[in-house]
């Protein structure tokens, strides 16, 4: 299996420690119609970058608005206004799961409108 730096050392972007970061840390990557949308602001874009990594790091996607806005480090009235942005843009939807349980969060990874 290739590591990152081998994949892209013949691009114009260098990654330094790759591997390590493949490793431990892993990464995200997000599809490029949500990085040039103009439907959702940044903070937005930042928030669908955070639940694909939840999703992809834990296989289930289940953040509550408090944690979300911790590991983004905004205010959780940032998180719902973000979260309101990206289902007004249809990038993702969003399963009410009850009183004292979390959100549910289905993300659209192609665009649809």
């Amino acid at each position: 299996m290739q590591t990152i730096g081998e994949i892209i050392k013949d691009r114009n972007i260098d990654v330094k420690n790759g591997d390590i970061i493949s490793q431990h840390r892993g990464f995200t990557q997000v599809p490029n119609f949500i990085l040039v949308s103009k439907q959702v602001s940044v903070g937005a874009k930042l928030t669908y970058a955070m639940l694909l990594k939840y999703a992809w790091q834990d296989d289930y996607c289940y953040p509550g608005q408090e944690r979300l806005a911790d590991d983004i480090g905004v205010t959780t009235r940032s998180v719902v206004k973000f979260i309101k942005e990206l289902q007004e843009a249809d990038f993702i939807e969003v399963e009410r799961r009850g009183q004292g349980r979390a959100n549910r969060y289905i993300l659209n990874l192609k665009p649809r409108k």
